[in-house]
């Protein structure tokens, strides 16, 4: 689904994308800052650097005119020319614990909704915790609270708790969706941004294709992760 799509119809889910505005050029970042309000970020939103934190290539709380045709040039002179990093110009969220929600089918047990940290502690660890929709109260808070690093999410070291009941609100509208349509076979928020009050999806992406058939006709069981 395009972004737009994609974003229409979490909205009618209650789930919100930050807004973000394309930004083939410097004049045209500068006018869509201007538009959301500084501060704000510049971010790529190719494939191959989309959530690569690693390179660089994402540049926070730039709050002025100034800080962002810096950032544009310091990042195409680095990553390459605009029309191949996608840029977007985005308003900073608060800052919070980043995270991953996605949903997808499983060939075995169906539709899978799936939550972890972003970036090394899920695609490096493999910490994610899985459950099959629809979940249930019970289960979003048991999925948020079963990978080993959510100690984070709870005050670890003295820092802040952040709002893990907007999280699991989240995890239940995302499993209502993709129960809804089932031709909905995968759904990526990422990342969430869970701050003290409230959270943020920066990117989301959905795709549909024809459900795969069921062969089995009796309760569907978890498959081992």
């Amino acid at each position: 689904m395009s972004a737009a799509d994609t974003q229409r119809l979490l909205a009618r889910y209650g789930v919100s994308v930050l807004p973000a505005l394309p930004a083939p050029d410097p004049d045209a970042a500068v006018r869509a800052a201007e538009r959301l309000g500084f501060p704000v970020a510049l971010k790529p939103t190719a494939a191959h650097l989309r959530h690569r934190a690693d390179l660089g290539g994402v540049r926070l709380e730039l709050g002025s005119e100034t800080e962002l045709r810096r950032a544009y040039a310091e990042l195409t002179d680095y990553l390459g020319r605009p029309e191949e990093l996608g840029l977007v110009v985005q308003r900073m969220a608060p800052r919070g614990v980043d995270t991953v929600v996605r949903a997808a089918i499983d060939p075995a047990a169906g539709a899978v909704l799936s939550f972890g940290l972003a970036g090394a502690p899920s695609e490096l660890l493999g910490d994610t915790a899985h459950g099959l929709v629809p979940v249930t109260g019970r289960d979003a808070a048991e999925l948020i609270r079963s990978i080993r690093t959510a100690p984070l999410l709870f005050g670890w070291r003295g820092s802040k708790p952040v709002d893990t009941a907007a999280l699991e609100e989240l995890l239940l509208r995302v499993s209502r969706l993709v129960d809804d349509q089932p031709e909905m076979v995968a759904v990526d928020l990422e990342p969430v941004v869970v701050a003290q009050q409230g959270l943020s999806v920066l990117g989301a992406s959905a795709r549909l294709a024809p459900p795969p058939p069921r062969t089995d006709l009796g309760p569907r069981h978890m498959p081992a992760y």
